[in-house]
């Protein structure tokens, strides 16, 4: 388990005057310093801007791009939407779980620099498949 720097998430709340109200620019970051929304962290923010843990982790899990897992410094993300699956992006995932010796359970790295994740749409349908 990672270790949490209390003293940039105490400047990230300063920053944002720990308001409540800019609870997702905390959370932000947040993961841009982690890569991932670490629990013990999200406790300490609630606590101090005065918000219990279940808004927070309501916020957290509303919102696709807040994750509470770890993810490598380079996150790939294959399409698999209609037009995409149907020009083989499944394969082209397998080919990338292969390389880098990932799986469906499996979607990081050990080095932590490659996470691996499919997505619905990349809004690149002419391109298929688009990671």
């Amino acid at each position: 388990m990672e270790q949490i720097d209390y003293k940039f998430i105490d400047q990230v709340l300063a920053d944002h005057a720990c308001d409540a109200s800019q609870i997702i620019a905390i959370m932000q970051d947040v993961q841009a310093k982690y890569r991932y929304l670490p629990k013990d962290a999200l406790r300490y923010i609630a606590d101090k801007v005065g918000i219990s843990e279940s808004k927070i982790y309501g916020v957290a899990t509303f919102y696709e791009n807040f994750s509470f897992d770890a993810k490598g410094k380079y996150v790939i993300k294959v399409c698999d939407g209609t037009a995409c699956h149907v020009r083989k992006s499944m394969p082209v995932l397998e080919a990338l779980y292969a390389k880098l010796g990932l799986s469906k359970t499996k979607k990081t790295t050990d080095d932590m620099m490659f996470t691996v994740e499919t997505v619905s749409c990349l809004g690149a349908c002419g391109l298929a498949p688009a990671l």
